[in-house]
């Protein structure tokens, strides 16, 4: 049955009005918001936001972290026939200017006092920008600005307009169609100016209802909403799946107590990035080489044992009754404290997307009992394309093509896909639009990949980042950026990397470490260091990246298509890739293009062969100013092997 976000809202409220909705840490206790709250929160907010002037059709920003309110703002913006618009609350304020403007945006809801001043620092430059309301009223009491105020005065304006006008809220509702727009979310920009994907209620309301069925998902499920809503990816799991299966967002105080709230929340169904697994589990092993000698003993006598047994008993294989039984022990002494220490302890889903993850690190977390799988979608797909079912889970694919999609291969290897989840356009941009979606309703992912002979998808790279090595020992060879890149990344010692190799002889890459996991590698053996500069230049750290460099290597010479794209030379970068300095997207993708501009001159000390090169590089602080890190880095070479013919 076809519907809107706010009829199913209304739907929970009047079918059980006083279930758990969503529920937010202040001040160190859980305070629960129930449908039937829910329900009277967008009245108001909507009532209050009619009588400011809120226009059907017209689009109204959101930004903030995960917060009740802003969830209710932008049910309130869609009951009204509006269309909200997250951006990233850590996007620097001239990032918002050209949605802002794009848009045509005179609404701005914001959660605080940082965003605030953002708004208020680009104002002269979207003159149309005439209401700002924010949520948390700290440091803001001697604001004095035009169309400034408090979500508090919008709620009172609200509630009075709403009793003088009962029937206003429910009216707009029913005028509320499924094809009409529901969001708009903004790409991150990885070349040019980011576009903003035009989605319906239809396409986000048809992927969210296949997501939920396929893990049969239910009202008693519990999410913790900790990455940022302007991804669709967390609006997904958070807003649309949440409307369409019923069960209760949690909400954490702040950024830096995502780990102590997952502990407390214990949620069953969980989304997180690559990353975040690596940095989950980077943090275990820190405290497991402090541990005690017996008790490490004892830690890896068992993951021994969970990575021989683990799997199989995840994916309902058979397994040996004494291998059972021994990780029965290791589940009570082992397993089950690690998954209550990681806050997983009630995961019945977990899934990740964005990147590839390592099969180590895929293997271990299925092996201790967490059932984390991979899918595969983008913004223009509402996110479900592809999804792993439950036995079906593997560290090289994203899956078999979920209820309602078409996979198709083209001529040059691009991923195309049919789906009802598709983009309706790109905002005021029919040229972008017509690029990726064909007359006949197939979207062009710019993925390359294909399908394997058990029907799941595999992805190569970008389809655009697919070169070719010219010259030397590999010429004419396939050479695969983003794969390399994630191979590297496989290791917990390296953090990002950044590889170059198209038209070129040889591939070169640049490398970000794991500044805890290599700082505590350091300590162990008493290595000083004097911060992240002068730890990434030390012999013997380059010593442990060439060492991860050299397997990446000799794992590519047994890829007959890959083999090439091994790695001749390389460089530990003397600062981390940060989205501040545009080297990141805001969902931490690579600029390569930005990086190979940007370090030019490291690029070309790689490939003239130089033993060492100084660069100075300025950055950007959180506070807004701006200073410079310099340093003399060594470039270094590596082993490459020759390539291993597969066996007849």
């Amino acid at each position: 049955m076809q519907t809107t976000f706010p009829r199913l809202l209304l739907d929970h409220a009047q079918q059980r009005p006083q279930a758990a909705a969503m529920r937010e840490k202040e001040y160190g206790i859980w305070q629960t918001t129930s449908w039937a709250q829910m329900a009277t929160l967008v009245e108001a907010l909507a009532c209050g936001l009619h009588q400011a002037g809120l226009q059907r059709g017209e689009h109204l920003v959101v930004i903030g972290a995960n917060r009740p309110r802003l969830y209710a703002t932008m049910l309130a913006a869609q009951s009204l026939g509006a269309i909200p618009v997250p951006l990233y609350q850590d996007a620097v304020a001239a990032e918002c200017i050209f949605p802002i403007n794009n848009a045509e945006v005179r609404f701005v809801v914001v959660e605080d006092q940082e965003q605030v001043d953002k708004m208020l620092e680009i104002r002269a430059q979207c003159p149309q920008l005439s209401h700002i309301y924010y949520d948390d009223p700290r440091g803001l009491r001697n604001y004095d600005q035009p169309g400034l105020a408090g979500l508090e005065e919008l709620l009172a304006a609200g509630r009075a307009h709403a009793s003088a006008h009962p029937g206003l809220f429910r009216e707009q509702v029913a005028l509320g169609q499924p094809d009409d727009v529901a969001a708009m979310f903004f790409t991150s920009g990885t070349t040019g100016n980011p576009k903003g994907v035009v989605h319906t209620h239809n396409t986000l309301i048809d992927r969210a209802r296949v997501g939920a069925a396929f893990d049969r998902l239910t009202p008693a499920d519990e999410v913790l909403a900790y990455l940022p809503p302007a991804w669709i990816g967390q609006n997904i799991f958070s807003y649309s799946q949440w409307l369409v299966a019923g069960y209760v967002v949690n909400c954490p105080e702040s950024g830096s107590t995502v780990n102590i709230d997952l502990k407390e929340v214990g949620p069953t169904y969980y989304f997180a990035p690559p990353r975040v697994f690596e940095g989950l589990l980077t943090s275990v092993m820190i405290r497991m080489e402090d541990a005690g000698a017996i008790k490490r003993g004892l830690f890896h006598h068992f993951m021994n044992v969970a990575r021989r047994v683990g799997p199989d008993l995840m994916d309902g294989k058979p397994v040996g009754t004494l291998d059972r039984l021994w990780y029965g022990v290791g589940n009570v002494l082992v397993y089950g404290p690690l998954r209550n220490t990681l806050g997983l302890s009630r995961v019945r889903v977990a899934y990740t997307a964005g990147e590839a993850i390592g099969p180590d690190l895929f293997s271990f977390y299925r092996s201790i009992g967490i059932n984390l799988k991979q899918l595969y979608g983008s913004t223009e797909t509402a996110v479900f394309v592809c999804l792993q079912p439950d036995n079906q889970a593997r560290a090289d694919t994203v899956g078999v093509p979920c209820d309602g999609v078409q996979i198709r291969l083209a001529d040059n290897g691009e991923i195309l896909v049919k789906s009802p989840g598709l983009l309706k356009g790109y905002y005021k941009n029919p040229q972008a639009t017509a690029e990726v979606l064909t007359a006949d309703g197939w979207y062009h992912t710019s993925d390359a990949g294909f399908i394997d002979a058990s029907g799941h998808l595999k992805i190569i790279d970008r389809v655009k980042d697919v070169g070719r090595i010219k010259g030397g020992a590999f010429d004419g060879a396939m050479f695969a950026p983003k794969y390399v890149e994630n191979k590297l990344k496989f290791f917990s010692h390296i953090k990002e990397a950044v590889a170059f190799g198209d038209q070129r002889e040889k591939v070169c890459v640049m490398i970000n470490i794991d500044f805890d996991a290599v700082g505590n590698w350091a300590e162990r053996r008493n290595l000083p260091y004097a911060g992240y500069t002068d730890l990434a230049q030390k012999p013997e750290v380059y010593e442990l990246v060439r060492d991860c460099v050299e397997k990446v290597n000799a794992d590519l010479s047994r890829d007959e298509m890959l083999a090439g794209s091994q790695i001749s030379r390389f460089l530990i970068l003397h600062k981390e890739l940060d989205a501040d300095d545009g080297e990141l997207t805001r969902t931490n993708k690579v600029r390569r293009g930005f990086i190979g501009e940007r370090y030019a001159v490291l690029v070309d000390a790689l490939y003239g062969g130089k033993a060492e090169q100084y660069i100075e590089t300025q950055v950007k602080f959180e506070d807004g100013r701006t200073g410079s890190v310099s340093a003399t880095l060594r470039l270094s070479d590596a082993k490459v092997f020759s390539p291993v013919k597969a066996a007849a």
